[in-house]
């Protein structure tokens, strides 16, 4: 897009050796969205050391040329945008995992300095990737993940009315419960925060109606072409931190035991949240033993299935 639009482009051998930082698209999730334009803010304050590249992997050329650009204008990305001519495999001699939504290739003097393959993308990879980039383009005093994130939402129409979060940030659902409305001042502040609520709200829903203009929903715009995993990553922070925590395969089966024990206590009385926890877990199993250890996906299927009984009894 933009000044190379239609044309074939080498972005690795245009660098001349110099840093860049390639970032492969299979699909694009909410829970995804804050890393990239995390990544994209980082490239565009940079650009005079490190080339950043957002390169999109589709089956059908004309299909992904559309996607590409309405999930692009979503995104609002500053970096370069592409689609690669290699299809949804990417270029062969990356040797891309078609199972990773984004892989991010970090490289300097046409040697990989880093490579990130992510199959479950979120705000929690920012600063391990952030920290290679500055490396690599020799940042010796690079921002962190909630600079470069209030850099964004200055930048956003109206920045961030009411204490609003821009989509793809972790927004906690308002508590009712937690309103007070015993007192003049308490009834002014609880009718602020449902003003809030309701944008936050409209937002929501006008995403997900979104078609594949500009205003559309990134994820939307651009969807895996072919079966997407089931599930999905949750969007809470700290419930996405436990999910990575609870499938390392160094932990040790009291340390699983553990962790679950804290996924069900952050989860207790919130629906919203036991709903992200059963796509969390339907997602990490459907892997089967590629993730955590074999106690782990034992007692996690244990887990999934309460979840699946008590959604059905709603």
């Amino acid at each position: 897009m933009g000044d190379g639009a239609g044309k074939e482009r080498d972005p690795v051998g245009e660098t001349g050796g110099k840093p860049v930082a390639l970032v492969f698209v299979h699909a694009i999730e909410r829970s995804m969205v804050p890393l990239l334009r995390v990544v994209d803010d980082y490239g565009a304050g940079r650009r005079d050391s490190i080339k950043t590249e957002f390169i999109f992997l589709t089956a059908d050329k004309l299909e992904g040329e559309r996607r590409v650009k309405a999930a692009a204008n979503s995104l609002k990305l500053q970096s370069r945008v592409g689609l690669s001519v290699d299809g949804v495999e990417g270029p062969g001699n990356f040797g891309l995992n078609k199972e990773c939504m984004i892989t991010i290739v970090v490289a300097k003097g046409n040697a990989v300095a880093a490579n990130y393959a992510l199959v479950q993308p979120g705000i929690a990879d920012a600063s391990k990737v952030l920290k290679a980039l500055a490396e690599v383009s020799g940042d010796l005093n690079p921002p962190t993940v909630e600079e470069l994130t209030q850099r964004q939402n200055s930048r956003r129409p109206g920045g961030m009315r009411g204490g609003e979060a821009e989509m793809g940030r972790e927004r906690a659902a308002l508590d009712l419960a937690k309103l007070d409305l015993s007192s003049e001042a308490g009834l002014r502040e609880a009718v602020k925060a449902l003003m809030v609520e309701v944008r936050h709200l409209r937002a929501e829903l006008a995403a997900a109606r979104g078609g594949t203009g500009s205003g559309a929903a990134p994820e939307k715009a651009f969807e895996r072409p072919k079966e997407p995993f089931p599930g999905a990553v949750p969007a809470d922070a700290k419930l996405q931190a436990q999910l990575r925590s609870f499938i390392r395969p160094n932990n040790d089966d009291g340390t699983v035991d553990k962790v679950l024990a804290e996924v069900k206590e952050h989860i207790k009385n919130n629906e919203e949240l036991r709903q992200q926890a059963l796509d969390g877990w339907t997602r990490i199993l459907h892997f089967g033993d590629r993730y955590g250890t074999a106690y782990a996906r034992k007692v996690g299927q244990e887990f999934l299935g309460e979840l699946q009984r008590a959604a059905q009894k709603k």
